[in-house]
């Protein structure tokens, strides 16, 4: 598989939790606002962004938990290219109810709060 966009995470909003347990990620390049820093797992870019992003079926991981995109919204990519930054549903949706958003499958929310520590990758591969 190819990989389109690996990170590194540096840092974990207080309100992320809240966010994972309604099943909803924002991932935003490290320098965010603080107003947005609070509600995002902050990440500095390793490899890419691709200027190709993913399509339904690629592979989303976050440390050693992965699951599936299901939806691409149509400037879901342009954002992550632009300022690192995009939301991520675990709805299991193939179409997102938002132009700025991945749908990925269902997961565990408590596994993946528990992924989301500085020093672990985030990885999306097609």
């Amino acid at each position: 598989m190819a990989v389109l966009l690996r990170s590194v995470i540096t840092e974990v909003g207080p309100d992320v939790a809240d966010l994972v347990s309604g099943g909803v990620l924002i991932l935003f390049a490290a320098g965010a606002p603080p107003e947005l820093a609070e509600v995002s797992v902050l990440h500095e870019m390793l490899d890419g962004p691709e200027d190709v992003g993913p399509a339904p079926g690629a592979e989303l991981a976050i440390g050693d938990l992965t699951t599936i995109l299901t939806g691409v919204g149509s400037l879901a990519w342009a954002k992550v290219l632009d300022m690192g930054h995009v939301v991520v549903n675990f709805n299991g949706l193939d179409a997102p109810e938002r132009p700025g958003e991945l749908c990925a499958a269902q997961i565990n929310q408590a596994e993946l709060i528990a992924a989301l520590q500085p020093g672990s990758e985030i990885v999306i591969r097609s």
